[in-house]
């Protein structure tokens, strides 16, 4: 059994944020959404992490962005390094907001250390959560895997996923079209690291 999310990024603080700076892809995704945002939108950022760079981008661009983490660790940092933005500390699996609050859901990673039914039900609660017109943009590594004992970093941990068909399926009966998607090759800098394959999906709410 591996370590929860909150113990592995409690511990991996700040190197997290270092190891993957150089994932283009992800700043290239906020650059993307930030074209198609209205003025002051509401974001949410789920798995936070050190609030860069998602949740510093956005409330650069005058966004009201609130983002979320497990990690109190994570939290304390994010709210140090990105002053313009909200954080708290809370459980995705728990988490509960009115559908339509969001004109944005962003959830780069944060799924990974869930069991397929936790991802099944926080993939739903995005999607519901979206306004009309809202986008959601959602990354991991896919692969049909469930319970999977890894290390990441140097940390034990258990992790769950689909292949790139069943995260496409789950979101389009969720009620969204998919606008975006690709995959990326990533190795990040960490020295206990392994190169991955990144998803990077975009979907949409419908306005009407």
């Amino acid at each position: 059994m591996g370590l929860s999310a909150a113990e592995v990024f409690d511990e991996l603080g700040k190197d997290y944020e270092k190891a993957f700076a150089g994932l283009r892809a992800q700043r290239e995704e906020l650059d993307w959404l930030l074209t198609r945002l209205p003025d002051a939108a509401k974001i949410l950022d789920v798995g936070c992490g050190t609030g860069r760079p998602t949740a510093e981008v956005l409330a650069a661009a005058g966004h009201h962005v609130i983002g979320c983490d497990v990690s109190p660790g994570m939290i304390d940092i994010a709210r140090a390094q990105v002053p313009a933005a909200r954080f708290e500390i809370a459980d995705l699996r728990t988490l509960t907001y009115p559908a339509g609050t969001w004109d944005a859901v962003i959830a780069f990673f944060p799924l990974l250390q869930l069991t397929r039914p936790e991802i099944d039900a926080a993939l739903a609660k995005f999607a519901d959560w979206l306004a009309p017109g809202g986008h959601f943009l959602f990354a991991t590594v896919p692969a049909d895997i469930e319970g999977l004992d890894i290390e990441f970093m140097g940390r034990p941990v258990t992790v769950s996923s689909y292949p790139v068909e069943e995260f496409r399926r789950r979101l389009t009966t969720a009620g969204l079209d998919i606008v975006r998607e690709r995959i990326v090759e990533f190795l990040p800098a960490h020295p206990e690291a392994i190169p991955e394959h990144d998803l990077f999906l975009a979907a949409h709410r419908s306005a009407s």
